[in-house]
C-alpha cells in the first residue's frame, strides 16, 4: 500500500488513471474515507490521475488522539501529493476537503492549477462540534451515525437505501472515535473567511440547495470573498457526487476542464492541413477559422479511438472532394461536440447508439458501432443483453436482424484469431 509520512503519521492514498493525466487531488468530507468517491471515479479516471486519500482519523491512515487543525491536515495534502510525484494539480475538496482547499489556495497556490470548493464553509460554528465531540468520546460512533447521515443525504436519496449508502455508513462507523473527534476539532476551529480574497487560482464553489450541514448562504460568502470564483448550486444535500453523479462529474468537467490525453494535439502545437479530409480547404486566418480547426483536430482523434484508425483515415483520407465538407462538419459535431461529452462513458454512449439504430434500422450505422464496441469496451454478453431488451421495445425483427448482424461480426473476429 502506498503511504505518506507527515507529522509522524502515516496517511494512506491511492492513486488512479493514466499518469500521463493531469493530476486531481481529492479531499474527503468528515467521516469518509477515499471510497466516498467510488460513484465518479470511472469517469474521472478517464480525464485525470486521480489522487485519493484517506485523511488522518479516517480509513487506512494512522488515528492519533489529539486535536487537528486544517493547517495539519492540508500539509497532509501536500506530504500525499509530494509521494505521488505531482508538484502542481487540480483539487476538489467536499466540506472538511473543502475547508483543506481553502487552506491550500491561501497559503500553497503555487501547487494548485484550479480549485473546487464544495459544500463547505469559510467559517464555521463551533458549537455543533464541540457537541459531537463529546458524544463520540463518550459514546462511539454509532451514537452520531443518523445524524450525520442525515445530513450528508437527502430523504429521497436515503430512502433509495443503495450499496453506496450502506458503504458511507459502515465506514463512519469503523472509525476509530479519536481520529474522528481529532478532524471534529479542525472543524471547530476553521475560520479562513477574511483570508479568501487571497485566493488566486480559478475556484468554482459548489452548494446543495438541501444542505444543512453548510447551506447555500455559506458558500455564497465565499464565493463573494475569492476573485472572480464562480458559484454553482446542485439539487442535493451534504454529498452532491453521490446523489448525482452525472451532474457532479458535468460540472467539474466545466469547472477544470481537463482534455484526455489522446483526444487533443498538444498546447501549441503546429496542426497540418494535410489532416483535412481529402479536398478540403485549409483553415487559415481568423481566430474562428483556428477554433473550427481545433475543434476539427480533437474530434478526429476521438472519431479515431472510438471507431479504429484505419476506418476513420479510410473515410477521411480517400474521400470525395463533395464530401469533405461534410466529414468535416460530422466530425466537429458528432465526436468533437457529442462524444466528448464527460458524463457518459465510452460503453453507456455506445450501448445507446446501439440501442437507437436498431431501433431505426439504421444497420449500417449498427454494424459499425457493434464491430467497434466488440473490439474495444462492449461484450458478447452485453451485445444479447441489449437486443433481448431491444425485442420488447423495438420489436422481434429488430432483435433478429440485430443478433444476426452481431453473430456475423463474431464468426468474423474468430475466423482472424483462427489466422493469428
Amino acid at each position: 500500500m502506498p503511504y505518506a509520512l507527515h507529522a509522524g503519521t502515516r496517511l494512506y492514498w491511492r492513486a488512479d488513471g493514466d499518469p500521463a493525466l493531469p493530476p486531481l487531488v481529492l479531499g474527503n468530507s468528515l467521516g469518509t474515507d477515499h471510497c466516498l468517491w467510488d460513484p465518479v471515479m470511472p469517469r474521472l479516471a478517464d480525464f485525470f490521475r486521480v489522487i485519493r486519500m484517506d485523511m488522518r482519523g479516517h480509513g487506512a491512515s494512522d488515528a492519533p488522539d489529539g486535536e487537528y487543525t486544517v493547517e495539519l491536515l492540508a500539509k497532509d495534502v501536500l506530504a500525499v501529493a509530494d509521494a505521488a510525484g505531482i508538484e502542481r494539480f487540480d483539487y476538489c475538496g467536499i466540506s472538511l476537503g473543502g475547508m483543506i482547499g481553502q487552506w491550500l489556495g491561501i497559503h500553497a497556490s503555487h501547487r494548485l492549477r484550479r480549485l473546487v470548493l464544495c459544500n463547505t464553509t469559510g467559517r464555521a460554528d463551533p458549537a455543533p462540534q464541540v457537541a459531537r465531540i463529546a458524544t463520540v468520546r463518550e459514546k462511539g460512533m454509532p451514537a452520531v451515525l443518523d445524524t450525520v447521515l442525515g445530513r450528508f443525504f437527502t430523504a429521497r436519496f436515503r430512502a433509495r437505501g443503495t450499496a453506496h449508502l450502506h458503504s458511507v455508513a459502515q465506514t463512519l462507523l469503523s472509525l476509530e472515535p479519536v481520529g474522528y473527534a481529532g478532524c471534529c476539532a479542525a472543524v471547530r476551529d476553521h475560520d479562513l473567511l477574511a483570508q479568501l480574497p487571497r485566493i488566486a487560482a480559478p475556484t468554482t464553489v459548489v452548494t446543495g440547495r438541501h444542505d444543512l450541514s453548510t447551506p447555500p448562504a455559506m458558500g455564497e460568502a465565499i464565493a463573494a470573498a475569492i476573485p472572480g470564483a464562480r458559484l454553482v448550486e446542485l439539487d442535493c444535500a451534504h454529498i452532491p457526487h453521490s446523489e448525482d453523479p452525472p451532474a457532479f462529474v458535468e460540472l467539474l468537467m466545466a469547472a477544470l476542464q481537463p482534455e484526455r490525453a489522446q483526444g487533443a494535439p498538444a498546447e501549441g502545437a503546429h496542426v497540418a492541413s494535410g489532416a483535412l479530409p481529402a479536398g478540403a480547404a485549409p483553415v487559415t486566418g481568423v481566430a474562428a477559422d483556428a477554433d473550427l480547426l481545433s475543434q476539427y483536430q480533437r474530434g478526429i482523434a476521438r472519431r479515431k479511438q472510438a471507431l479504429g484508425e484505419a476506418y476513420v483515415n479510410a473515410r477521411t483520407e480517400h474521400g470525395h472532394p463533395i464530401t469533405a465538407d461534410f466529414q468535416r462538419m460530422m466530425t466537429r459535431w458528432a465526436w468533437h461536440d457529442v462524444w466528448t461529452r464527460p458524463v457518459f462513458d465510452d460503453r453507456t454512449r455506445r450501448l445507446v447508439v446501439l440501442a437507437i439504430t436498431s431501433a431505426l434500422g439504421r444497420w449500417e450505422e449498427f454494424r459499425l458501432h457493434l464491430k467497434a464496441g466488440l473490439d474495444r469496451e462492449l461484450s458478447p454478453t452485453e451485445m444479447k443483453e441489449l437486443l433481448t431488451q431491444a425485442a420488447i421495445y423495438a420489436g422481434v425483427p429488430a432483435a433478429n436482424t440485430g443478433l444476426h448482424i452481431g453473430v456475423e461480426l463474431l464468426k468474423e473476429r474468430e475466423a482472424a484469431r483462427a489466422k493469428e
